[in-house]
């Protein structure tokens, strides 16, 4: 039996910057049987269909003239457990229980990407990253529906095509319909420590042998005290990608700007501190309205209530010019513009 759809609903508690705007359909998954009756009764309707999981990388500008599909469905389990551990997790388990629920149970490698928001679905979508592990360097595969044939497929991690906050399901919207993850976990600890303020956290603690539960612990910490809790002010998190530029760029900026934040790539080029750039142009704090940017972390767009979708991008074009114009730097939104 097909579920419900409810009609002009609020799509305010399912973002996570709190805007205020309607689906015009909207409706919940729990399983693919769920999803295959929604996407065949939208079909059958001649109605498009936007599927959200934690709605925590999205940027709602007007209402939303679809049936919005909110993945819910829910579930955990291990299917290898020897020297390497695999993980499948349902497309609407909540991210950070998930990562947690792994710690649980012994198993590293997701530490690192402790405390990001969203559900487990939307994590290959833009291959998410922190603190040095992006979501491909424990990717074992993924199943998705092909929304053009109605075939389910499995994914290999060349197939996905991951790159920096990108994937062929990013590239292709509206193609796949990602269902359940699996993870290449391991019980043997491979600490990744790359970062300056998780050793000096740990250090603080006086943790000289950390195990993974450890660096969750000194991640979330660190996050918690940059970062704003979306159920207090409305965010998406980094709302710019760290731009890569050409050496020669990054030499030129580094002429005016010594202290410039910048870290060398495989290939040659250079990522630049999106945090940095626009701290440095003075947006850090930076209130118009409701729209704003986070006083502690320039990287973070925050609605201070009831700015709308379409005040926060013109906020965010306004920082991109800003940038442009002082550094030559082309930033890229993070999250996707609807």
């Amino acid at each position: 039996m097909s579920r419900q759809w409810q009609e002009q609903v609020s799509l305010k508690p399912y973002n996570t910057f709190g805007i205020e705007v309607k689906a015009r359909f909207f409706t919940e998954a729990h399983n693919d049987d769920d999803v295959g009756q929604a996407l065949a009764q939208a079909a059958a309707q001649d109605v498009p269909v936007l599927v959200i999981g934690g709605g925590s990388n999205l940027l709602l500008t007007a209402d939303v003239p679809a049936l919005v599909l909110r993945m819910v469905s829910r579930g955990v389990r291990i299917l290898a457990d020897d020297e390497r551990v695999v993980v499948e997790a349902e497309a609407g388990e909540p991210w950070h229980q998930f990562v947690q629920w792994t710690l649980a149970q012994g198993f590293s490698g997701l530490e690192n990407l402790s405390l990001i928001p969203g559900t487990v679905g939307a994590a290959p979508m833009q291959n998410i990253g922190a603190y040095g592990v992006e979501i491909k360097d424990v990717f074992a595969g993924l199943t998705a529906l092909d929304r053009q044939t109605g075939e389910l497929r499995d994914f290999s991690l060349q197939e996905c095509a991951f790159a920096y906050r990108d994937s062929v399901f990013k590239r292709n919207p509206g193609r796949w319909l990602i269902l359940r993850v699996r993870f290449a976990l391991s019980r043997v600890m491979q600490a990744h420590l790359d970062y300056g303020p998780v050793r000096q956290r740990l250090s603080e603690q006086g943790v000289s042998h950390p195990t993974a539960q450890n660096i969750s612990d000194a991640i979330c910490a660190i996050r918690r005290e940059k970062l704003p809790d979306p159920a207090e002010l409305g965010n998406a998190g980094s709302f710019f990608k760290n731009p890569i530029v050409t050496a020669v760029l990054a030499d030129a900026i580094r002429v005016q700007h010594p202290d410039l934040v910048a870290y060398p790539q495989a290939d040659g080029q250079i990522k630049l501190a999106a945090g940095w750039l626009i701290e440095q142009a003075g947006w850090k704090g930076f209130r118009e309205g409701d729209a704003g940017v986070h006083r502690l972390q320039s990287l973070v767009l925050v609605n201070y209530g009831q700015a709308s979708g379409l005040q926060l991008h013109q906020l965010a074009q306004k920082i991109q010019a800003d940038i442009f114009e002082r550094f030559g730097v082309t930033l890229e939104m993070e999250p996707n513009l609807l």
